[in-house]
């Protein structure tokens, strides 16, 4: 077990990782909150629920009240949180009541918004079940939905009373899933940890290979990343911008195929590649540099093969979050272990990264 403190302005909470959390959850859960509330819904996903649903219940006197997802990012939307909070609303939630987010991140990121809107806000706590999640998405607060035309675009900061990632969970899941997860951990090593780069590069076939020791050390080094960056900028106003490395065009990619052909990590492990391209371009980064962290994401591959035109991503990447008043902001390496945002990224830069974003798909996939 390893725990990871957040403390920022408005929250101070811990990530808790670790196996056997799940089927110990409810005592945990009471250290913190004293009784448990009349009310706990859980907010999960029918494949979730039937692999871990009886383990999560058990450490409950009664079992909470679980509200149902479907899967994939056509279901994180401002409809599919009417229809939980509806059923809340249904089942006598109240504002003492308690909600759980136990899923991947679209179960995270629905369900702390439907905790942060359900009667002005009530108290949740995340229980990721996915490695992205648990590195990433469960952690600092951040909820919120999609529109049609973009991600995330909907959505509120909402601190989690607590974080508690099951490694044990992992076992279920998919290779596929495992891998890009892994995106967002190579994301915190180049940003903030040239430790856990040198740790990925020589350890690749145990982390691949789900060994629990390396695995705790990816998962607790990413967390330690995200939570260190959060408690200084906790609302994104500067320094924690730099969590979205990949980002911009990741989620241009996402947005461009109708988030039908990519999984969030894969999409963050192309906009990183773009990225690297941009920096070794303006020469944050060398070119020696940008080839070894690039090689270090095509390490936790194979990324899928990309169908887009690069114009239709730069046009996607104009309604990207960390732009206002209509300056495009862009999240650079630095080195290795460092990065910063620039302001001033042209639309022919973000084309040309682009592109060369494209051309490296269709040469590892020729």
């Amino acid at each position: 077990m390893q725990t990871i403190r957040v403390e920022t302005p408005s929250a101070r909470y811990d990530v808790i990782t670790g196996s056997g959390l799940i089927s110990t959850l409810a005592p945990r859960i009471e250290r913190i909150v004293g009784q448990l509330p009349r009310r706990v819904f859980v907010v999960t996903s029918p494949e979730i629920w039937a692999l871990w649903g009886e383990a999560f219940a058990g450490s409950f006197a009664e079992a909470p009240i679980a509200l149902f997802l479907a899967p994939g990012e056509g279901h994180k939307t401002l409809s599919s949180v009417e229809k939980l909070a509806r059923q809340m609303a249904e089942a006598g939630g109240d504002r003492g009541s308690l909600l759980i987010a136990f899923g991947g991140g679209i179960v995270g990121d629905v369900g702390g918004f439907l905790a942060a809107i359900y009667m002005r806000g009530i108290p949740y706590v995340q229980v990721p079940t996915t490695l992205l999640s648990q590195v990433d998405s469960s952690v600092g607060g951040k909820t919120g939905v999609n529109l049609p035309e973009g991600k995330n675009l909907v959505g509120n900061f909402h601190h989690p009373l607590a974080v508690f990632a099951d490694i044990a969970a992992l076992g279920t899941l998919p290779d596929r899933e495992l891998r890009a997860g892994l995106m967002e951990s190579v994301k915190a090593a180049i940003i903030r940890d040239r430790t856990l780069v040198r740790f990925m590069e020589e350890h690749v076939n145990d982390v691949l290979g789900r060994d629990p020791k390396a695995l705790e050390k990816v998962i607790a080094a990413s967390i330690r990343v995200k939570a260190g960056v959060v408690n200084l900028d906790e609302r994104e106003n500067g320094l924690r911008m730099i969590l979205n490395l990949g980002h911009t065009l990741g989620h241009a990619l996402e947005q461009a195929t109708h988030y039908k052909v990519l999984l969030h990590g894969e999409a963050v492990g192309w906009g990183m590649v773009a990225a690297l391209h941009l920096a070794k371009e303006r020469g944050t980064i060398t070119s020696r540099q940008a080839e070894r962290l690039e090689s270090l994401i095509h390490l936790y591959g194979p990324l899928p093969p990309l169908k887009v035109r690069a114009a239709k991503l730069v046009a996607a990447a104009g309604l990207d979050k960390k732009n206002i008043g209509g300056v495009r902001r862009f999240v650079l390496p630095l080195g290795i272990g460092d990065a910063g945002v620039v302001q001033d990224v042209s639309a022919a830069e973000l084309e040309t990264a682009a592109e060369y974003m494209l051309a490296r798909a269709t040469e590892l996939h020729a």
